[in-house]
C-alpha cells in the first residue's frame, strides 16, 4: 500500500481544513462575543499537522482503491477530530466524545444533536456547525480533486471512494474537470438559496447557515424553535432547494449544456420525484384533520417529505404524533434516501430500482429458465459488476444495521427509539421518532452507543467499505509482511554480497 500518498492527501485535507476553521473567527470579529482563539489555536494546530503530513511529497502520485478509501476514511476521521475542538476547548460541549458526535453529524451531514439549547452556543459555533454541512456535502476529497495533481486514473478512486451512489462516471474526459463542475454546480445553488432568502427578509447569519444545512442535506437549525420562526414563504423555499439538492447532480449538467433528453431519461431522477410525489399525497390526506386546512397539510407533508427523503432532517413539524401509517411512510424514505452523485444520504434511489430489477429478473428466470435477459439502467445494459456491488453494498448495509441495532440496545430504550435512532445516523438523517424525534436529542445514548454512531454516520456518508476496509486485517498485514519481506530480502542480499567479497579476497591472498 502507498503510505506515503495516504499521509499526503490526509494531509491536504487537514490543511484545507485549518484554512476553512477561520471562517468562523471573521464571524466571532462581527458579533464580538469572544471565542475567536479557540477556532484559531484549533485551525493553528490543524495547519501545523497538515503541513508536516505534506513536507515531503509522495514519490508516486498513483494509487489503487484501497488506497483511496484508506485515504478517504482517515481523512474524514481527521476532519472530525480537529473539527471538534472548538466545540471542546470552548467548553460550550465539555465532553469530547459529545463534541466528536456533534462535528461527525455536521459533515456527514447528519443533523442528529446532542444538544438541547441552541442558545448557549456562540454565533461562530452555530456558524462552524452549519458549515460542517457544506463541507461534507459535497465531500473535501472531491474538491481537493480539483485542485491536487494526480497521474493517471487514481482520482478516480478517490472519488469513488467519497462520492454516494453505486457508481462514478465521469461528466468531463478528466475527473479534475468533473470535481470541477460539481463544485460550480453546488456553490452555485447555495449562492442562489441564499440570495433568495434574502430577498424574503430573513436575517443574513440565519439565511447563510440555512442555506450550508440545505445545500448538504444536514439539518442543524440556529434556533431553539427551529424553522417555526420562519415564514411560510422561507419554509416553501427551503423545500425547494432541499428537493433540489438529492437530485443527481448529473442531471443540473445535462440541464446547463442544454441536454434535456438525457436528463429526461434518466431514470432514477423520474422514479425520485414520483415517490415524493406519491408520498406527498398520501400523508397529506392522512394528515389533513390535524392541521388547520389542505394546504396547511399539503406545505407540512411537503416539507417532511422533502426533509426525509432527502436526508435533510429539518422539521417544521412534530412528524412524531402524526398517524402511523405517515411515519410508517417516513421510515422506509429514510431507508431509500435520495439520489446517487446528490448530497443526500440513505440507500439511494438507483440502488433501489436496480435492486428491484434483480428481483423481477430472477422471478422471470423461474417462469422462463432459458431467457436470457439483461437489467438495463437509463436504457444502458448493467455490467455484472454494478449488479454484484449493489447487492454485496445492501447486505453490508442490512449487517451493520443489525449489528449497530443490538449495541444500541444494550442502553435498555424502547425500541423504536433504538431503530430510527440507528437509521437515522446511518442513512445520515438527523430527528427519529420517539426518544429521538424531532422535538428531542441524542444526549441521552451511553458514550459506547454514541461511538456506535458516529461510526454509523461515518460509514453512511462514505457508503461503508472506506471504514469498514479499516478493520479489514489482512490489508494491514499483507503490507507488513511485504515489508518484512522486502528488508529480509535486502539483508540476504547485502549478507550474500559480503560473503562473496569475502571469499574473492581469500582467493586473491
Amino acid at each position: 500500500m502507498n503510505y506515503s500518498i495516504i499521509r499526503y492527501v490526509v494531509g491536504y485535507v487537514l490543511g484545507i481544513e485549518g484554512v476553512l476553521m477561520l471562517m468562523p473567527v471573521v464571524v466571532d470579529f462581527i458579533y464580538g462575543e469572544g471565542k475567536w482563539y479557540y477556532f484559531l489555536i484549533s485551525a493553528s494546530l490543524c495547519l501545523i499537522t497538515g503541513l508536516m503530513l505534506t513536507r515531503r511529497k509522495p514519490k508516486s502520485n498513483v494509487f489503487y482503491l484501497k488506497e483511496g478509501c484508506v485515504s478517504t476514511a482517515l481523512s474524514w476521521i481527521g476532519l472530525s477530530i480537529f473539527g471538534a475542538l472548538p466545540f471542546f476547548l470552548s467548553d460550550e460541549i465539555p465532553s469530547f466524545i459529545n463534541a466528536i458526535f456533534e462535528v461527525v453529524s455536521g459533515f456527514t451531514t447528519t443533523g442528529a444533536s446532542i444538544l438541547s439549547d441552541l442558545s448557549t452556543l456562540s454565533h461562530a459555533s452555530l456558524f462552524w456547525r452549519s458549515f460542517t454541512h457544506w463541507i461534507g456535502g459535497m465531500g473535501v476529497l472531491v474538491f481537493l480533486m480539483a485542485i491536487l495533481p494526480m497521474t493517471g486514473g487514481s482520482t478516480i478512486n478517490l472519488m469513488r471512494a467519497e462520492s454516494p451512489g453505486p457508481d462514478v462516471g465521469k461528466l468531463a474526459p478528466h475527473m479534475k474537470e468533473t470535481a470541477r463542475i460539481l463544485y460550480f454546480i453546488y456553490m452555485g445553488l447555495t449562492g442562489s438559496m441564499i440570495l433568495i432568502l434574502l430577498c424574503t427578509g430573513m436575517p443574513v447569519f440565519d439565511a447563510f447557515t440555512m442555506s450550508f444545512g440545505t445545500a448538504g442535506t444536514g439539518g442543524f437549525a440556529v434556533r431553539n424553535s427551529g424553522l417555526a420562526d420562519y415564514t411560510i414563504l422561507q419554509q416553501n423555499i427551503i423545500i425547494v432547494f432541499m428537493i433540489l439538492f438529492g437530485v443527481n447532480f448529473n442531471a443540473f449538467y445535462y440541464i446547463i449544456y442544454r441536454k434535456f433528453k438525457k436528463a429526461w431519461q434518466m431514470e432514477e431522477v423520474r422514479a425520485y420525484f414520483i415517490i415524493i410525489i406519491s408520498a406527498i399525497t398520501i400523508i397529506t390526506i392522512n394528515i389533513i384533520n390535524m392541521c388547520s386546512g389542505f394546504w396547511d397539510a399539503v406545505q407540512k407533508a411537503s416539507f417532511q417529505v422533502g426533509s426525509i427523503m432527502t436526508t435533510t432532517g429539518f422539521s417544521n413539524a412534530d412528524f412524531d404524533q402524526w398517524p402511523s401509517l405517515s411515519k410508517y411512510i417516513l421510515i422506509l424514505l429514510m431507508f431509500l434516501g435520495a439520489c446517487a452523485g446528490s448530497t443526500g444520504g440513505g440507500l439511494k434511489v438507483s440502488r433501489a430500482i436496480m435492486l428491484v430489477k434483480s428481483v423481477i429478473k430472477e422471478i422471470i428466470s423461474y417462469i422462463h429458465p432459458k431467457t436470457i435477459r439483461k437489467i438495463k439502467f437509463d436504457g444502458t445494459p448493467l455490467t455484472h459488476e454494478t449488479v454484484r456491488s449493489t447487492t454485496v453494498y445492501f447486505l453490508a448495509y442490512i449487517a451493520l444495521f443489525i449489528v449497530s441495532l443490538f449495541l444500541v440496545s444494550l442502553d435498555g430504550h424502547d425500541f423504536e427509539t433504538n431503530f430510527t435512532g440507528v437509521a437515522a445516523t446511518m442513512n445520515n438523517i438527523g430527528p427519529g421518532l420517539s426518544g429521538v424525534g424531532p422535538t428531542r436529542n441524542f444526549d441521552f445514548f451511553s458514550p459506547l452507543s454514541k461511538i456506535v454512531m458516529i461510526f454509523d454516520m461515518l460509514a453512511g456518508r462514505l457508503e461503508l467499505f472506506p471504514m469498514l476496509i479499516l478493520f479489514y486485517p489482512k490489508i494491514w498485514i499483507e503490507d507488513i509482511t511485504h515489508l518484512h519481506h522486502h528488508i529480509h530480502g535486502h539483508n540476504n542480499y547485502h549478507n550474500h554480497r559480503k560473503h562473496r567479497m569475502a571469499k574473492l579476497e581469500r582467493k586473491s591472498k
